[in-house]
Parts: structure tokens; C-alpha cells; sequence
């Protein structure tokens, strides 16, 4: 199973970027799907999730509002929108998924570990 993530790059502060995650050999559509991220020296967090029914999405305080996740079913494909970016969301992105209709609450989501597969990574950059 491979989660590919793309779309990182440098921007400035206040711009904006999407990035993207394609599934091989898994489907989306009944699956939770995550981005986390992880900054240098620091633990991987969680930033947003859309629950496998899509009647549920979780957002962390740090980037409510700014940052949204989307999926197109049809192509297999995740997304995150990243709005007003600051320097301090400067990290290393990774998608994940579930297993099949797995959802819960937002302890229960954001949590790393209930996220069986996951992608490599794409570095975001924010200059101030």
C-alpha cells in the first residue's frame, strides 16, 4: 500500500498551498483519512481529518479556519488546503488513512495510532 503525498513547497507568509495524496492499492471512500505534520524536533501532530461517512471532519485549534481537507472519491484522491500560512506551519506533511469505517471522536481521530497507512511526506516551507 502506498500513500504518494505532493504539493509542498515554499511560500510566503500569507500564501498558499494544496497538497495532495493518491492511494495505490487502497480506496479512500470508506476510510478515515489524516494530515499530520512534523517539525523539526518536534512530535508529529495532528491537523485535520474527514471521517469515512464525510459527515465528520476534525481540525486542530492551530489551523482552524485556514486549513481544509477535501477528497475526490472518483480519482482516489485526498486533499489539504492550506490558507494564511504562517512560518510556524513549517513541517513535513503526511496523509494517512484507516482501516474501512473506522471514525470515532476527535481524541479517537487525531490520535497517530489508530492510522494504519501512511504516506512519505511532503515538506511545506513558510518564510515570514
Amino acid at each position: 500500500v502506498q500513500l504518494q503525498a505532493s504539493g509542498g513547497g515554499l511560500v510566503q507568509a500569507g500564501g498558499s498551498l494544496r497538497l495532495s495524496c493518491a492511494a495505490s492499492k487502497i480506496v479512500f471512500r470508506r476510510r478515515t483519512v489524516g494530515w499530520f505534520r512534523q517539525a523539526p524536533g518536534k512530535e508529529r501532530e495532528f491537523v485535520v481529518c474527514d471521517s469515512w461517512s464525510g459527515d465528520t471532519a476534525y481540525s486542530a485549534d492551530s489551523v482552524k479556519g485556514r486549513f481544509a481537507i477535501s477528497r475526490d472519491n472518483a480519482n482516489n484522491t485526498v486533499y489539504l488546503q492550506m490558507n494564511s500560512l504562517k512560518p510556524e506551519d513549517t513541517a513535513v506533511y503526511y496523509c494517512a488513512a484507516t482501516t474501512t469505517e473506522y471514525s470515532g471522536s476527535y481524541s479517537r481521530l487525531s490520535d497517530r495510532d489508530k492510522y494504519r497507512y501512511w504516506g512519505q511526506g511532503t515538506q511545506v516551507t513558510v518564510s515570514s
